[in-house]
């Protein structure tokens, strides 16, 4: 899931991982044993940053119908809304992230989406409608603002079947769009272009063109989609990294100027054996704690 403040000037994304894609110890073990490798992914964006990843082991996973926990942290869906428990420690800052996170979704789909032609990979846009709360015990993150939550299930490595893919999600005024695009390795591009209206309807909409953005601090493409005309263009910083690139950004579709979420990952780079040490450093791994 992920939030943007009203005012735009925080932001956060939470990840929750089983068998958790971007992690050294994983890939390290030829990705056996996913429920050894879990996480939850907390990324704060805006003054007062913090950025937690603790890897933890099979006995700190519980799992029900309601809810997700890893260690001391969860995810739990109540009265229609999904509540994040946060309990973790940052790196670098090596110091404790407490608090809590809730989505309250305007709707919930029942979109799912096959990112590969086989299934082995799966996306469900469960709330692209949504208000986020943030009371996290850090100056300045108690905030409001549009939020999101999806998920991504998969049964082979990413960068088995994929070379890039950018993903965006918008906010426009009559609910929010968002865009899939995916550079497959042994199928045609993928394109996904959906408008998830206010009202609960989702349609398939008219792809807008492609459009580039600059690229990252590490020189990673990205990409983007906008009216022709119109240069769109990073307002945020996010999360720069030799592989992976996140920001807010500002485009145009359908005559509307938008704000919203933007990743690019290029999965070449992302296989390369030197960048796993490097990994490790900002996953590191536990086994000290069990759920109860």
């Amino acid at each position: 899931m992920d939030g943007l403040s009203y005012d735009g000037a925080k932001a956060i994304s939470i990840i929750s991982f089983i068998g958790s894609v971007f992690s050294p110890w994983y890939a390290w073990t030829k990705r056996k044993a996913p429920h050894n490798h879990c996480c939850i992914n907390v990324a704060m964006y805006g003054k007062g940053w913090r950025w937690t990843m603790t890897e933890r082991g099979e006995e700190s996973l519980k799992q029900s119908q309601d809810q997700l926990q890893v260690g001391p942290s969860s995810f739990t869906w109540k009265d229609g809304r999904l509540i994040i428990n946060i309990n973790e420690v940052s790196t670098p800052h090596f110091d404790k992230v407490i608090g809590t996170v809730t989505i309250t979704p305007k709707y919930v789909t029942d979109v799912e989406v096959s990112l590969s032609k086989d299934g082995s990979h799966i996306w469900r846009p469960f709330a692209p409608n949504a208000e986020i709360t943030v009371d996290i015990d850090k100056k300045g993150w108690n905030w409001k603002g549009h939020g999101y939550f999806d998920a991504n299930f998969g049964t082979r490595a990413l960068e088995q079947d994929f070379s890039y893919w950018t993903w965006s999600r918008l906010p426009c005024k009559d609910g929010s769009i968002a865009f899939y695009d995916a550079e497959r390795r042994k199928d045609e591009p993928l394109s996904v272009s959906l408008k998830f209206h206010s009202s609960g309807v989702v349609e398939e909409i008219t792809d807008a063109p492609k459009a580039s953005l600059p690229r990252s601090l590490w020189a990673v493409k990205r990409e983007t989609r906008s009216d022709e005309g119109f240069k769109p263009r990073q307002i945020k910083h996010m999360l720069d990294t030799p592989f992976y690139t996140r920001s807010a950004i500002k485009t145009k579709i359908n005559g509307e100027e938008i704000i919203g979420i933007h990743e690019a990952l290029d999965l070449n780079r992302f296989s390369s054996p030197l960048l796993k040490p490097m990994l490790a450093l900002r996953v590191p791994r536990t086994t000290r704690w069990k759920s109860k």
